[in-house]
Formats: C-alpha cells, structure tokens, sequence
C-alpha cells in the first residue's frame, strides 16, 4: 500500500529535486576540471583524478559527520528542538575541523607518498603532487561548509546548498580559464592553476555557509558560542549514532580509492577512462542521492514526530519511487554517454574504454538507485546506522575487493571486466536491501524526551 499523503510526495520532490540541483552543480564542478584539464594535458587529468581520490576520502568522512548530523537532527527536528540541533551541529563541527586536519597534514607532507598508493606513474605522480600541495589547504574549509550544509538539510532547508555550490562552479571555471591556460595576462599554470582555482571556491562557499547561518537562518539560529559549550550525554548519543555512519563512509571512501588503485596500476587509459566515467556517473545519480537524503531527513522527522504508524505507507512509496529513477537514470546514462564524450580532448584509446565503463553503469545504476536509497536513506534515516557499516564491509571487503583484485593481477583479466567486478555489488546488495527495509526493525526513536537546554 503506497501513501496518499500529498504532503508527503509535495516534500519529498521538493527536497529530491534541490538536492539534485546542488548535486548536478558539485558535479559540473568536477566535469569542468576534468573537460578543461584534459584539453591541456591528458597526464594532468590522471594526476588530478588520483589525487581527488584523495579528496573523496575525505568527503566521504565529511559526509559521514554530517549524514551523523542528519538522522539525529532530523528526529530532533520532528521535534521542533532546535537548541539541540544546535548542539549537534557544534559536534560535528569540532570533529570536522579534526579530521580536516589530519588529512591535510598527511598529504602536505607526504604527497608523492599518498599518490603512490595508486599508481608507478611517474609523470601522474608528479602532476598528482603539483594539485595536491595546494588543494589540502582547502580541506578545512571544504569539511565545514558540508556539515554546515548537512545540517540544514536535516532541517529542510536545502536551497542554500544550491546557490553555494553555484557560487563554487562560477569562480572555479572562471579561475580554470585564466589560471590553467594562461588567459588574460595571467601565468599559464597547469595543474596548479586548478588547485589554485578549486580553493578560492572553497574559501569563498565558507565565507557564504557562515553569514547564512549567522545572518539569514531562522530555523535553527547557530551561534559561535554554542562551539564552546559541552554536553556529555548529547555527545554520547551522536558518538553511538554518527560513528557507524562515520566508519561506514570512510570504509567506503577507502574502498573507492582501492578501486582506483587497482584500474590505475592498469595504465593511464584505464585511469583517464575511469575519471570520465566516474564524472558522468554522478551526474547522473544525482536524483538518486538527492532521493536518498530527502527519504532520510522524511523517515526521521516522522520518527521525531511520533508518527510511526504512517512509516510502513511511506517506505512502500519510497521503494516505487526508487525503481522508477533506477530505470530513468539508466537509460539516461546510456544515451548520453556519445554525446559527453565528445566534450572530451582524450586518446581514442582512452574514449573507447571510457564508452564501455559508462555502458557497464547504466546497467549497474538501476540497483544503485534501490539499494543506496533504501539502505543509507530509509534504514539509516530510521536510527538503524550500525546496518549500512556492516553490510558494506562485508560486501566491499570480502566480495568486491578480492575478486577484482583477482581479476586485475592473477588472471589478468581485461579492464573491463575488472570493472564489472567493481561494480558488481551495486546488484547484489539489492537482495539484501529488499529483505531489511520491509522488515522494519530499522526504526528506532534516537531522542530524549527531555531534550538539551542550552543556556
């Protein structure tokens, strides 16, 4: 039985199709270094692709913080406490700034290091090392604007995200013309000239989150002296909810980064093909990640709210909804494929092998749209975040992993095939997903009747 609720579908498009937009904006980002740095050099787009995997790794554990943020915010939210949220978000904040730090310090000081981790390229290495001893100084910023923004996307505000990340991709290209190429009088500066680009948008998208909230938010109304303040048993509660989502994106980050090593140490084609790849594929997605933050900040509010018996009407809608963007998504991936590539100043070699990874996806996608949704959206939504840790690990680490590691360097398989290894599990952990969604052990009340005074 799917719900009749208006206001259900009326929230959950709008919060969908913002989140999408933010989405496809952050991923334009990446299309434009990509198309801009391959049409300089194809050596520079492989460095610079190592080295974001690098930055994905600490997305992932940015997200992590804030997706932590989210599903306790959210029934937090249901609510209507926001001082508490307040408090969650000074949590997030202070383990953000932390860890933003460390990754900086490790790749500041051991740059050629990390890139070795992917590939004995020389030349990708050197131009991986070029992007990385500027781009780390955006770390801390980069981490505080996104929990800043997870956190208001926990309480429905979600358009800020948007014109953020709008600001991002008009100083980013700008910047890339002159800085890259040498335009207008400036230095033509390669790979450094978009590092250097990438961090002003960053600086300047934190500059934007902290007026936001200081200036313009009347949800929850943050103050800085709410970083000063310590709640032991508030941070208990996000440390027993957050943590698992925190382990299970860095688990996750981690992984893509091993997949990425495993391709790079097929040669250069395979590095550049698999950028491309991977940059189109998120645009593409961008619907089902936005549908999987909307289905996540909707199941905890209703959670918070009380409403528990309405969850198994909208988690029904949910997975109708999920399957129809997996087939949309697909096809859309499919047919769009010739037409990106032609936007890209590639070998042929590299193209081909490009076409045939994208191909792979929209097959692949269709269960990416129902299980990511269902798993990291409904299941973790819900309270049930240690799930998602443990399924992952299993499936990355004792299935994927092996195999494709198999595939690239005993058997010596072709990269297209060690691809389909890598992407395999996106079908199977539909099968799993299916069974622990409609069994609804998965909801579970996170807040405290009392909630947090903060004086």
């Amino acid at each position: 039985m799917i719900t009749k609720d208006r206001s259900f579908y009326k929230t959950f498009f709008s919060l969908t199709a913002m989140m999408a937009l933010q989405n496809v904006v952050v991923c334009s980002v990446n299309l434009a270094d990509n198309i801009m740095l391959g049409a300089y050099h194809e050596t520079s787009l492989s460095g610079v692709a190592l080295a974001n995997q690098i930055q994905f790794i600490l997305q992932m554990l940015t997200m992590g913080i804030g997706e932590g943020i989210m599903v306790l915010g959210s029934q937090y939210w249901g609510k209507r406490d926001a001082q508490t949220i307040c408090k969650i978000v000074a949590i997030g904040l202070h383990l953000g700034l932390l860890v933003s730090v460390f990754m900086w310090a490790i790749v500041f000081f051991f740059p050629k290091q990390c890139l070795g981790l992917f590939t004995n390229d020389t030349m990708v290495i050197a131009e991986g090392v070029q992007y990385l001893k500027i781009i780390c100084f955006s770390y801390p910023f980069f981490t505080m604007t996104n929990i800043m923004l997870c956190a208001m996307r926990g309480v429905e505000t979600v358009r800020i995200g948007f014109f953020v990340s709008c600001s991002t991709l008009f100083i980013n290209v700008c910047l890339n013309y002159v800085l890259i190429y040498g335009n207008l009088g400036f230095p033509r500066l390669g790979t450094s000239g978009a590092a250097i680009a990438t961090l002003t948008s960053r600086i300047v998208e934190f500059i934007i989150m902290v007026i936001y909230l200081k200036i313009f938010d009347k949800k929850i109304s943050f103050q800085i002296s709410y970083l000063f303040q310590y709640h032991k048993q508030l941070f208990l509660d996000y440390i027993r909810v957050g943590i698992p989502v925190i382990l299970s994106n860095t688990i996750w980050g981690i992984a893509m980064a091993v997949q990425a090593a495993i391709l790079g140490h097929l040669g250069s084609n395979a590095i550049a093909a698999n950028s491309v790849a991977a940059t189109v594929f998120q645009i593409l997605t961008v619907v089902t990640y936005g549908s999987a933050s909307a289905s996540s900040v909707i199941t905890g509010k209703t959670i918070g709210e009380g409403r528990i018996e309405i969850i198994k009407e909208y988690t029904n809608t949910f997975q109708i909804l999920f399957l129809i963007i997996g087939v949309f998504t697909g096809l859309g991936l499919f047919l769009i494929k010739d037409f990106i590539l032609g936007f890209y100043d590639i070998s042929v070699e590299s193209k081909m092998l490009a076409s045939q990874f994208i191909t792979i996806l929209s097959i692949t996608v269709v269960g990416t749209c129902y299980q990511c949704p269902c798993l990291t959206g409904i299941v973790r939504g819900g309270g049930d975040t240690k799930f998602v840790l443990y399924n992952d690990s299993i499936f990355m680490w004792g299935i994927v992993l092996p195999i494709s590691a198999l595939a690239a360097f005993v058997f010596n398989w072709s990269s297209v095939v060690v691809f389909i290894c890598l992407k395999s599990d996106q079908i199977l952990k539909c099968f799993v997903a299916i069974v622990k969604v409609n069994r609804f052990t998965w909801i579970k009340q996170l807040t405290r009747k009392e909630g947090f005074n903060i004086k």
